[in-house]
């Protein structure tokens, strides 16, 4: 298991719709930041979609991530299979061997079980060819529905991207969740929370904070992964809440980023 950064460690950094920085994090400079942190690991997700970048910029992707003996690892979301197929084929180009996807197809619609096994069987053999593993993430399928699906499959080149917290909106808990998906578990997406009544008592409200600071318990989540055989690599994600200003939001993530790899390294030493 090595510990590593991704994209949705710096989604303020990097800006999306409504929040737009003035100098928006590159894929280049989170590869900076990853040699900064002394991680090994660098995920490259859709909110950087590597099929928009220019050939040349894919590049000197590879070429920092080399200089800087960093692993890649690429994310998109979808599962048409010609939209897979080119990632797959990305993801080779850049010597990357893992690709993580949200399991949805155009409109964020989420397939039927039945229609998501005609998709991954569709890819199969194009991951074998790559050498590409396909990691789904968890989050609105139920855990014990994408369990079922990959007994039945029975597939080594497929397998489950599990998030710490994702799947509080289906609702299911986060042990519930690991239990259930450990064995299928190809990348892990590191993400620390808290759950906490409003004040009036009547509902309740989930946010991020830096890893050690929330409710998840990282030494059981460890533990439970090597119990079940799989040692993925522990990608750190982050919700920093929104400050008064986006400048102080970015502030804010980048201090968590800090925090969080300096909490993580007594567990995850690499």
């Amino acid at each position: 298991m090595k510990l590593g950064i991704g994209t949705y460690a710096y989604m303020w950094s990097i800006g999306f719709p409504g929040a737009a920085p003035e100098r928006p994090m590159t894929a280049l400079d989170l590869l900076a930041k990853a040699r900064e942190l002394g991680v090994r690991v660098v995920q490259i997700g859709p909110n950087l979609p590597l099929d928009q970048l220019s050939e040349a910029e894919r590049e000197a992707i590879v070429r920092q991530a080399r200089e800087g003996q960093l692993e890649l690892e690429i994310g998109t979301r979808g599962l048409e299979t010609d939209h897979l197929r080119r990632y797959v084929a990305l993801t080779a180009r850049v010597g990357a061997t893992l690709l993580r996807t949200i399991p949805e197809v155009a409109g964020g619609k989420v397939p039927s079980v039945p229609e998501i096994a005609a998709y991954l069987r569709a890819i199969i053999p194009d991951l074998a060819a790559a050498g590409v593993r396909l990691a789904m993430e968890n989050g609105r399928i139920p855990a014990q529905d994408l369990d079922g699906l990959l007994r039945t499959l029975a597939c080594p080149w497929i397998g489950i991207t599990l998030d710490t917290v994702n799947s509080l909106a289906i609702p299911e808990g986060t042990e519930e969740v690991v239990q259930t998906l450990a064995r299928h578990t190809l990348c892990l997406h590191l993400k620390e929370f808290v759950v906490q009544r409003v004040w009036h008592m009547m509902g309740f409200t989930v946010e991020g904070r830096p890893a050690g600071k929330g409710q998840l318990n990282v030494p059981w989540l460890l533990d439970t992964l090597r119990a079940a055989g799989v040692s993925p690599n522990a990608i750190l994600e982050l919700w920093p809440p929104e400050q008064k200003t986006l400048q102080e939001t970015i502030a804010l993530e980048q201090a968590w980023a800090v925090e969080s790899i300096n909490y993580l390294r007594q567990y995850i030493p690499d």
